[in-house]
């Protein structure tokens, strides 16, 4: 059963994951690949609204998503985006990435090679994914401007288009996690993490919600 507390929590760790940035017209625009095809989408919408001039979609497959994806997400993701109208000229794919350090390595790389000059970046993911794509960005192409983007969408609508409350907040802790330890490990740069939010995310800890947890630290208090 989740309860009160558990789902006060819950909403700390998803309010603190999103970054607040505004959109603002970025050199180009990098979907990182997931089960969610929102981040497609979110894409094209700010490709439309003139927000990036180029689209980069990075990812293979996963556990997740290879029997939705089978092609791999950064395929599926382009594919949606030209269902949606943009023109081929205008998307680039990335097929390779499995985690979100190849995915900011491989995109980088992809657009030096095709010698696009990269000066900002509107970088799109899952909701609860935004400060640990930018925290992971800002260590590994640090000299252009990251601005964070994902699908706009509540906690419940989240919920609603996952089917399951308990593996959302699974992920919600799993990700707050690898801000903790990440940056040790010199994945990512060093964000504030407020009181707040630390005694939610060991509270839902406590409570069981370790799915998503780096084994290490999944029966630590």
């Amino acid at each position: 059963m989740i309860s009160a507390q558990d789902w006060a929590d819950t909403r700390c760790l998803w309010d603190y994951h999103q970054m607040g940035h505004d959109a603002l017209p970025c050199s180009v625009a990098v979907g990182l690949g997931s089960h969610d095809l929102g981040v497609a989408d979110t894409a094209v919408d700010l490709y439309r609204r003139g927000m990036a001039p180029l689209l980069v979609f990075t990812g293979a497959t996963s556990p997740t998503t290879r029997e939705r994806m089978p092609r791999g997400e950064a395929v599926h993701y382009r594919e949606r985006s030209l269902e949606l109208g943009v023109p081929s000229s205008a998307v680039l794919v990335e097929p390779r990435a499995r985690n979100t350090g190849e995915n900011i390595r491989f995109s980088r790389a992809l657009l030096e090679e095709a010698g696009v000059d990269v000066a900002s970046i509107l970088l799109i993911s899952k909701p609860y994914e935004e400060r640990r794509a930018y925290a992971t960005a800002r260590t590994l192409w640090p000299e252009v401007e990251i601005i964070s983007a994902s699908t706009p969408m509540t906690l419940e609508d989240y919920i609603d288009s996952i089917g399951d409350a308990r593996l959302v907040i699974d992920m919600l802790v799993g990700a707050l996690q690898r801000l903790l330890i990440y940056p040790e490990q010199g994945f990512m740069i060093s964000q504030h993490v407020p009181d707040d939010v630390l005694q939610a995310y060991d509270r839902l800890r406590q409570r069981g919600f370790t799915s998503r947890l780096l084994r290490s630290d999944a029966t630590s208090s």
